[in-house]
């Protein structure tokens, strides 16, 4: 089983700036959901959302609510739908993993992990996840290992360290609501957090006692992080995510062929949609770095589809930009 933990609920400190009446109606779905009232908590945020059918905080509520219940499937429309709407808050990505994690969809998980990361580096809460979900990845493989081979001692002692580190790693804050997961062991302790601030899109969260260093500019080779992230880049491409494909690109970016940002995005969103698959693969990569915030590295991409097959070569300008490596310029050519 997977435990959803929920923060401190903190939605009181961002209702100065609504109408005092709607204001009521949050407050009052707020107090029910602590108090564990759900379905009334529901009809109050309705109500709110009635009126203010965009809010930010009224909708992060409503996800949580439904997470509360059991009721995944509307929770992740309604994260999913304040990724689309709100992308630079890290806390809907952060609590999608949550959900797909409970569902035993791993890979689903680390992708919106590394989104809500990409938003926000030094966002705590998504890199302790998503330590725990690789931890949960390692599991399975170790699992499936020994399946082959039983006397695999080494594998075993790996299998035993993942299995003690969950059972140590229990949090202790908030009430905890269980979510079934496809996979029954070991528990994972991913953390939900139950406060969104469209401002302030980390407000909620409580600061590190030491600094997170940035989920891409850790490493001590930039080399190696810029052939990374072109690799992520390349993945999302493949997967046909086209939002996470989308948010590799600097707002910077020199869009081709003289069209606006938003006609671009509408024609990649179109291409990437269109095949039933693809799959984009990088060979002979060449990194040049001009200083710490600028690199460029060229490389072969094949580029399959089912309608398409194409080899190329490419280049990407890559810019540093708050802890994070975004495309500023694509070229490309046979």
């Amino acid at each position: 089983m997977l435990k959803l933990f929920s923060r401190a609920a903190a939605l009181g400190m961002f209702l100065a700036i609504a109408v005092p009446a709607q204001a009521d109606d949050l407050q009052d779905a707020n107090k029910l959901f602590k108090q564990g009232l759900h379905a009334q908590a529901l009809e109050r945020v309705n109500a709110f959302l009635a009126v203010k059918p965009k809010d930010a905080q009224g909708r992060f509520l409503k996800g949580l609510i439904f997470a509360e219940q059991g009721n995944t499937a509307d929770a992740i429309t309604v994260f999913t739908g304040l990724t689309e709407d709100y992308p630079e808050l890290p806390e809907p990505y952060n609590n999608l993993a949550v959900l797909y994690a409970g569902q035993g969809q791993y890979e689903k998980a680390k992708g919106e992990l590394e989104m809500a990361i990409r938003t926000h580096p030094s966002y705590a809460t998504a890199h302790e996840n998503l330590g725990d979900i690789y931890a949960k990845m390692a599991s399975q493989a170790y699992d499936r290992a020994l399946q082959l081979d039983k006397s695999n001692t080494s594998t075993q002692t790996k299998l035993a360290l993942i299995r003690e580190l969950f059972s140590k790693n229990t949090h202790t804050t908030g009430k905890p609501t269980v979510i079934a997961a496809a996979d029954p062991a070991p528990a994972s302790s991913l953390v939900a957090v139950s406060g969104a601030a469209v401002a302030t899109p980390v407000a909620t969260q409580p600061a590190p006692s030491k600094p997170v260093a940035a989920a891409v500019a850790a490493s001590a080779n930039p080399d190696t992080e810029v052939l990374n992230t072109t690799r992520e880049w390349a993945a999302a491409w493949s997967a046909r995510d086209s939002r996470r494909y989308l948010s590799f690109y600097a707002k910077e970016f020199k869009v081709p062929e003289g069209l606006s940002r938003s006609a671009w995005e509408a024609q990649r969103k179109a291409r990437i949609a269109a095949p039933k698959s693809i799959h984009v693969e990088i060979r002979d990569a060449k990194i040049k770095l001009a200083d710490d915030k600028h690199a460029s590295i060229s490389f072969k991409q094949t580029y399959r589809a089912s309608h398409l097959n194409v080899i190329s070569n490419k280049t990407l300008n890559w810019v540093m930009s708050d802890g994070s490596w975004l495309i500023a310029e694509e070229r490309s050519g046979r």
